[in-house]
């Protein structure tokens, strides 16, 4: 634990480290108040693209929890990220929500439902029979397909619901393309979140409750992987994966000295 008090950095994932639906988890004002009182440099990281900086900014504010919008870093900017370096000025054809959309035009990249360049798929309530065949008909003319992240399904207030990868999966299993994911646990939105703090991923502790994101991003990423038990993963999981973090703790209230 000591190790862990005394990184520079920290990168939390949020739904099930933060809060679980519309509630702040225990711990978690004590453990912001303990960030600040230290000076350690801090992101929220979300796999999900669907929200932006502000709207996470102020659904923790709805929460009681006061935190800066620079502190939030989804899949969704790294995703704009990616797509600005690797071909400036790109266009896209997008299936998603605000976060993405937002992200996407800040980082000048064109909607098209023409002739894109890129097919991007993050999460989306919006998402029907005629947004598939669309996209499937980009990507068999040429477009690259990309998808914000991995998961395969996330959190509800009803229960598990299908993530980005259950969205992508039809256009790759009828065009026969892969897609590339950028969120965790690819290491891209690692060093980008490292940059952005100005720390070395030795310095820095990530915090999360999956171990085939969160976990595997640290180990992947060089950073040290800490699991909570307080969200998706149980004690018991822990032994199904051929890795391991190097601590497990109830919460992220368990950090802060008592």
């Amino acid at each position: 634990m000591e190790s862990l008090r005394s990184k520079k950095g920290f990168l939390c994932d949020m739904d099930g480290v933060i809060y679980k639906g519309n509630n702040l988890l225990p711990g978690v004002k004590k453990f912001v108040e303990w960030l600040s009182r230290e000076e350690k440099q801090f992101l929220f990281l979300t796999n999900s693209s669907a929200k932006t900086p502000r709207e996470l900014q102020q659904k923790l504010g709805r929460m009681g929890l006061e935190v800066d919008e620079s502190h939030f870093y989804t899949s969704a900017l790294a995703t704009a990220t990616f797509l600005s370096q690797q071909s400036p000025g790109c266009s896209a054809y997008v299936i998603g929500d605000s976060g993405l959309f937002n992200a996407l035009h800040d980082a000048n990249i064109t909607f098209n439902d023409v002739d894109p360049d890129y097919v991007v798929i993050g999460e989306t309530l919006n998402y029907n029979y005629s947004l598939i065949c669309k996209a499937m008909n980009h990507v068999l003319n040429g477009a690259k397909l990309i998808g914000t992240n991995t998961d395969l399904t996330g959190p509800s207030e009803s229960g598990l619901i299908p993530a980005c990868r259950a969205l992508v999966a039809p256009i790759e299993i009828t065009t026969g393309k892969n897609a590339y994911y950028i969120g965790k646990p690819n290491p891209l939105m690692m060093r980008t979140g490292l940059q952005i703090l100005g720390i070395h991923s030795g310095e820095t502790a990530i915090i999360g409750d999956r171990m085939d994101t969160d976990i595997l991003a640290g180990i992947e990423s060089g950073l040290d992987p800490i699991l909570v038990l307080s969200g998706v993963t149980t004690r018991n999981e822990i032994e199904l994966y051929p890795y391991r973090p190097r601590l497990v703790l109830e919460g992220i209230g368990d950090i802060p000295p008592t």
